[in-house]
């Protein structure tokens, strides 16, 4: 006996009881079977102290779809599951943890401080994995990586020493970005620019010429730094400064001379075309300060503040300096004027402070040579990137790359493997412990006190996970991965460097393709920010909607290359379908309880059962296609239109006589066998998309079974598909069409009974509708009363009409309209709605109101006034289609 579903789907209850019996049956583990394909994606390792987001959800739902996909192809199949340490973030969270019993890291210690973050980790870091589950995932997580944990420790001690000793990483002084609050280098990719513009301003000052009476005049949106400068800078080819180059003028505020000189990378039509050289404080100046060897001039310490040869401005923050500066430029005649100008600053991306460029000594990757190796693997498709306009600028970006800056000023995270000797002066790097030193043997040895970005062991992600160094099972079967699945934004964060070391240690592309999909913002294309009070907690509407309706409309909005807007109108959307899907199965569930599966291909097919079967196997040949070419929104579309649109509103329909008034029991058996062939088949499409629902349904359906995530994926079966019948429906569709379409634009009465006349082209087309009245008469908002058929031109006088491929058919609207009462119907509703829209629009044309009145509230003002317009302009047009239908009845 079959299980009844309730009478709606219970999200709660099903997700967490389904969860625990794939779990507990050992589903999401590999299937480790000889001859099978092997499909491996690693996970991309949220951060340790992270929690659920919706990029989270999104790039999880996707991840899920590919695996669940290929698990029901049979294929061996793992889903690499983990975590990142982290650095700056986790630090920068127990940090807090300490500033409220009153300490901080510096009166503990760093062994003391790294307890408490490991305390810290194993309590709350793995929060964000049970919410993985809650959405869904069906990772493998007894294999659960951790980038700190020891083996992967080992593997990025093993990275480093071998890239030291190839000469690949080096350490030196050079300039970085530095994050003054989390008291760090950044690379470069750490540092975020502002989405748009913010307004700033550009001084121009003075620098009085040292040997005859004048001035050069430079533009700079940042004064406070040419307490640091070493030259002016002018374009050679400047006809306005050629006298000029040479000469040496008064640096401003200080007791300096520093000399005017030419370069071609100064820009004549910035500012003056004057440039003031900080070497020590911009990338630009920094490369023409090595190019013509200029003193670097450090001003700005590792904490924002004024140091060095800066006079009276010693001490004072970088940014109160400069409203010093400024008074004192004006007070002695050398600020010329001040301007306004946009700029857009470079901020941490971690505690958003704006970055400071600093000349550091820090440990780099030398990578050009890795880079070209990556470049030539993308170009060649050992991997793909998808889509296509990604890897366009993942060749621009290698192009230009700089050297990675890899050390940071942290405890927490991977600890640098070099020690100083304090005897000679040398380093020593060794993947063990250093005891002596390898240059000189002495025995005073300090290890390097910084942490390696957390990007260096998250660039090894893809086969440290599987046991690297050492040569293991799951690295034969699982390197290189089938496919990554990221953020866009992540592209040169950590695409790009997982795939030079996967190269270059492995010999091998880490994986075949990578997908990137785009962000989800809001449904105004805003990103979600607690700023702007927009975010949306995916967990609440987990909570709401249940996880399979987040999903679906997450696939929905993933077009390749775009970004999505997500509403929770959308989730609303998805979750009708999905009661839509629950009360479609619990109508054939109910047709289906004496029924087996073994009872298949033993009843007679009526002409809805052959068409809907050769339109499931379009479905499961586009399904397939689309997963695999990764057109996520694409297959969840092709899923819907066939489910609701072909299934449900059609065949379901159609096949109610024969399950309720079969003149014989074959045909009854015929669209029993149909039925469970579709939903079966249905169910195991829409599984990646929708596991937990569709689950709870196939578990209902007639026979023994285990579970719908470890059944075949269906595949196509040609024998099945027929043109001809599809051409047959695609005709009934379309007369039941035009009657649906008839009643509506005519105005006729939901209960009314019509009589419909059809008048075919030809003979054989009469006896075509004839025999399939059927398909005619039982569709709902049809309701007909008397059915004609012939062949002809002329359709009498009452009746109105649409062209359709094979006939005119036509709808006698004679007694069916009291035209004055409903006019008069109509001119109320219409007065009440001009009422409505006077009334808001004289709110919104009060004095003041769009100024003062809080956006929100003009907002939802304008909307209903759009909402009322939209009704009121359908009301006039059913009253002008009153109007012309009765002049076309007094005329006949």
């Amino acid at each position: 006996m079959i299980k009844e579903l309730g009478k709606s789907f219970e999200p709660y209850e099903s997700e967490r009881r389904w969860y625990k019996f794939w779990e507990e049956r050992g589903y999401f583990k590999p299937v480790r079977k000889e001859g099978v394909k092997n499909y491996c994606i690693v996970i991309p390792p949220p951060n340790v102290t992270g929690v659920l987001h919706l990029g989270h959800a999104l790039n999880n739902t996707l991840q899920d779809i590919l695996i669940r996909y290929h698990r029901m192809l049979g294929e061996n199949v793992l889903w690499q599951a983990g975590t990142d340490h982290a650095g700056i973030a986790t630090q920068y969270v127990v940090e807090k943890e300490l500033q409220k019993e009153g300490l901080s890291k510096k009166e503990l210690g760093r062994e003391k401080f790294l307890e408490r973050v490991w305390q810290w980790k194993e309590e709350k870091g793995g929060r964000i994995i049970e919410q993985l589950k809650r959405l869904g995932a069906s990772c493998d997580w007894s294999r659960t990586r951790f980038t700190m944990d020891e083996g992967l420790s080992l593997a990025v001690r093993e990275v480093f020493v071998r890239l030291y000793k190839e000469g690949l990483i080096y350490r030196g002084r050079y300039l970085v970005n530095w994050c003054p609050s989390c008291g760090t280098a950044l690379s470069q990719l750490e540092v975020e620019l502002s989405e748009s513009d913010e307004q700033g301003q550009l001084w121009f000052i003075r620098y009085p010429f040292v040997d005859s009476k004048g001035w050069v005049t430079v533009a700079t949106t940042r004064p406070e730094t040419l307490l640091g400068d070493t030259a002016v800078a002018v374009n050679p080819e400047d006809e306005r400064y050629k006298g000029m180059i040479g000469k040496l003028v008064h640096l401003p505020c200080t007791e300096r001379k520093i000399p005017i000189i030419a370069d071609a990378y100064v820009d004549k039509e910035f500012g003056t075309g004057a440039l003031k050289i900080t070497p020590a404080h911009d990338f630009n100046d920094y490369e023409i300060g090595l190019k013509h060897n200029l003193e670097m001039v450090q001003v700005i310490d590792t904490e924002g503040k004024m140091t060095g040869p800066v006079g009276k401005y010693l001490g004072m923050d970088r940014f109160e300096c400069r409203k010093v500066i400024v008074e004192d430029l004006k007070r002695e005649g050398l600020l010329e004027k001040i301007t306004p100008y946009p700029v857009r600053p470079g901020r941490c991306y971690r505690c958003k402070t704006i970055v400071e460029p600093s000349l550091s000594t820090q440990w780099f990757v030398k990578i050009k040579p890795l880079a070209e190796k990556a470049v030539e693997a993308v170009k060649d498709e050992r991997t793909r990137i998808i889509p296509e306009s990604e890897a366009k600028k993942y060749f621009n970006w290698m192009a230009e790359i700089r050297d990675w800056c890899i050390s940071r000023q942290l405890w927490w995270g991977h600890r640098i493997p070099a020690w100083y000797c304090q005897d000679c002066g040398a380093i020593t790097v060794s993947l063990e412990d250093a005891k002596s030193c390898e240059h000189c043997g002495g025995k005073k040895l300090k290890q390097d006190e910084d942490v390696l970005d957390t990007w260096f062991s998250s660039a090894l992600w893809p086969f440290s996970t599987l046991g690297w160094p050492d040569k293991t099972e799951e690295l034969k079967r699982f390197y290189p991965n089938s496919c990554l699945v990221t953020g866009f934004d992540i592209l040169f964060f950590w695409v790009a460097r997982m795939m030079m070391m996967g190269l270059h240690f492995m010999g091998e592309v880490p994986f075949y393709d990578v997908y990137l999909h785009g962000l989800v913002r809001d449904e105004r294309g805003e990103k979600f920010s607690k700023t702007k009070g927009n975010v949306i907690d995916p967990l609440e509407l987990i909570d709401e909607f249940g996880a399979d309706a987040l999903r679906l409309a997450l696939v929905l909005l993933t077009f390749t290359g775009r970004d999505l807007k997500l509403s929770v109108k959308r989730i609303e959307d998805a979750k009708h379908f999905i009661n839509k899907i629950w009360n479609a199965s619990k109508f054939a569930l109910s047709q289906l309880k004496d029924f087996s599966p073994s009872d298949i291909g033993k009843g007679e097919l009526s002409l809805a059962d052959r068409w809907i079967l050769s339109r499931l196997q379009n479905a499961v040949s586009e399904v397939r296609r689309l997963i695999e070419g990764y057109q996520f929104s694409e297959a969840g579309q092709a899923l819907y239109h066939f489910f609701w649109d072909e299934f449900c509103d059609w065949y379901i329909e159609w096949s109610k006589p024969f399950f309720y008034r079969a003149k014989k029991p074959e045909q009854s058996l015929g669209a029993k066998g149909t039925i469970y062939q579709v939903l079966d088949y249905a169910l195991k499409l829409l599984h990646p998309f929708m596991p937990f629902l569709t689950e709870e349904i196939w578990q209902a359906l007639p026979g023994e079974k285990e579970s719908i995530m470890i059944s075949e994926f269906p595949s196509p079966k040609p024998e099945l598909v027929d043109s001809k019948i599809e051409s047959m429906v695609e005709d009934l569709k379309e007369a039941v069409s035009a009657i649906r379409m008839l009643r509506a634009e005519n105005l006729v009465p939901l209960g009314a009974k019509i009589r419909v006349l059809i008048l075919a082209d030809d003979v054989e087309s009469a006896d075509f509708f004839f025999e399939q009245k059927l398909y005619l008469e039982s569709p709902p908002q049809v309701n007909i009363e008397e059915l004609k058929i012939q062949v002809g031109k002329d359709k009498p006088f009452s009746y109105v009409s649409k062209r359709i491929r094979r006939a005119e058919v036509c709808v006698d609207l004679a007694g069916l309209i009291d035209f004055d009462k409903e006019g008069v119907r109509l001119r109320k509703e219409e007065e009440k709605y001009l009422k409505e829209l006077a009334r808001i629009e004289a709110t919104l044309a009060k004095p003041g109101f769009l100024d003062k009145a809080p956006k929100e509230v003009v907002e939802k003002q304008m909307e209903i006034k759009n909402e009322v317009q939209v009704k009121l302009d359908s009301l006039r047009a059913n009253i002008k289609r009153l109007e012309l239908v009765q002049a076309q009845l007094n005329r006949r």
